[in-house]
């Protein structure tokens, strides 16, 4: 981790840093499954389709729900149309969609009732990169079908704390994407920052209170019985 922990110290001048939480929201894409390559390649296709530069909006549409980024994008377009070839096209692009380190372990170290996947994909794709990278099947999901604004803004990870049964505060998000990061920072939530997608810089600047590589580095030990729960990271400098 590089931001500073409670006691003002850099991470890397420590050897364990913990987050006291009782619940934890996962986004998915860049968090537990690494889609990258499939969201490139429909994007790309998009772009192409319509003119626009395709890493540009590879870059704009990701961590964000897709019909968000053909609404900027085609002002006057059919955005259910677009949204739905989309999807279409995601959902039957799996063959390299993947579980990224430490993601599964960490999902079956945490009690079902206690950790929720917030994700900008629909619930239909969601489910399918689920099955495909073989994460637990989750007890609790919020999807951009069970919402009306996406990340940025915090209703998804409101929604997320809300059926865990836990406010916000008490929250950890751990995020990929700058859009959620400012989500979960603005539904009142600490936030995990992975270095999957963006750099440090960016990172930092949506809000990120902590940074590390992947899931691996963190793990769970548990206060209180199971009501509460420290999430760890361990690396030795």
């Amino acid at each position: 981790m590089t931001a500073p922990n409670h006691r003002g110290k850099s991470v890397d001048e420590v050897q364990v840093n913990s987050i006291r939480c009782r619940g934890v929201l996962f986004d998915l894409d860049g968090v537990l499954v690494d889609s990258t390559p499939a969201v490139a390649r429909v994007w790309a296709w998009w772009a192409r389709k319509h003119g626009f530069d395709a890493d540009e909006v590879v870059r704009q549409a990701h961590g964000r729900p897709s019909i968000a980024t053909i609404r900027e994008l085609l002002p006057n377009g059919d955005y259910e149309a677009e949204n739905r070839e989309v999807e279409r096209r995601e959902i039957e692009d799996v063959e390299d969609v993947i579980p990224l380190p430490g993601a599964i372990e960490l999902l079956q170290a945490l009690p079902a009732a206690q950790w929720a996947i917030v994700t900008s994909c629909t619930r239909r794709l969601a489910e399918v990169r689920i099955g495909t990278a073989g994460l637990p099947k989750p007890k609790q999901m919020v999807t951009s079908t069970d919402i009306r604004k996406g990340k940025p803004d915090p209703e998804p990870y409101l929604k997320g704390a809300q059926i865990l049964g836990v406010p916000g505060s008490e929250c950890v998000v751990i995020e990929d994407a700058p859009a959620g990061i400012r989500a979960g920072k603005a539904a009142g939530g600490r936030v995990i920052a992975l270095r999957t997608t963006a750099g440090d810089a960016e990172l930092r600047e949506a809000g990120a209170d902590w940074i590390v590589d992947n899931c691996a580095e963190l793990s769970a030990e548990f206060v209180n019985g199971r009501e509460e729960f420290l999430l760890l990271q361990r690396r030795t400098k």
